[in-house]
């Protein structure tokens, strides 16, 4: 295949979970611009339908979908929706997450618990959603959004977010092991690890500790919008056919040194 085959996702259909702001609406950009049909989902309406329009204007077909990741129902009737738009669905991107920041020994349950059932269990229940339709139409693509906070132990003065970070570290461990278990049945799963971005998550952050933030990579600045979704399209290509079970890091250098 010419190189610029490799890269086109022209006829394919994708779910964007979170996919109405951020670092989600950034990926379900992407995924537009390389010719595919897009679903971008999350649980308010008033940021998916003027996201929808935006994608719509770049020439793309796209629908939006208010669904809750963490509620099984939800779930199903979301991929219920995109394979009667769509026909089916061959690409997952898992992006919808929340957060909770105190100090870990305070920590409320029943945050740890909210935070787990979007960030963890919102995976698993999306992925394992749409694996039987990947499994009747041959396989598909599932890209997970982890972070560096899997790989990192963090400071409680930069990010004391102690059940975010134990999400994402169950999420590396979840892309590995699903994997392994769905290659037999032609479908990839893989996840991309950002640093820090400016974003909804992250605005605190920014206003209080940037240079901090900064600091942890050694090109000594954020990441910028535009230096995702190129990983992401990759990812569910056939460019990547060969890749599956892999966690990249997207973060400046910050796991490295």
């Amino acid at each position: 295949m010419h190189v610029k085959q490799l890269f086109d996702l022209a006829g394919k259909s994708a779910i964007v979970t979170g996919g109405g702001r951020g670092i989600g609406r950034e990926i379900a950009e992407g995924l537009v611009e390389a010719g595919a049909r897009v679903a971008i989902s999350g649980r308010r309406r008033k940021w998916l339908d003027p996201a929808a329009e935006e994608l719509r204007a770049l020439g793309g077909e796209v629908m939006a979908v208010e669904a809750d990741v963490g509620d099984p129902d939800g779930v199903a009737q979301t991929v219920r929706a995109v394979a009667e738009r769509f026909g089916g669905v061959d690409i997952l991107v898992n992006n919808a997450g929340i957060n909770w920041a105190a100090p870990s020994l305070e920590y409320p349950v029943d945050k740890w618990r909210s935070v787990l059932d979007v960030n963890l269990s919102g995976v698993w229940l999306m992925s394992q959603g749409v694996a039987q339709n990947m499994v009747a139409r041959g396989g598909g693509s599932i890209v997970n959004v982890s972070s560096i906070a899997a790989h990192l132990g963090i400071a409680p003065e930069l990010q004391d977010t102690v059940a975010y970070n134990a999400a994402k570290g169950g999420v590396d461990a979840l892309t590995r092991d699903l994997a392994v278990k769905w290659a037999r049945h032609g479908i990839r799963v893989n996840a991309i690890a950002p640093g820090y971005f400016p974003t909804r998550l992250t605005e605190y952050l920014v206003q209080t500790v940037e240079e901090r933030m900064k600091a942890m990579s050694p090109m000594q600045r954020l990441g910028q919008p535009g230096e995702l979704k190129g990983a992401v399209v990759f990812l569910c290509s056939p460019a990547a056919s060969f890749v599956t079970g892999q966690v990249l890091n997207i973060d400046g250098g910050s796991t490295i040194w």
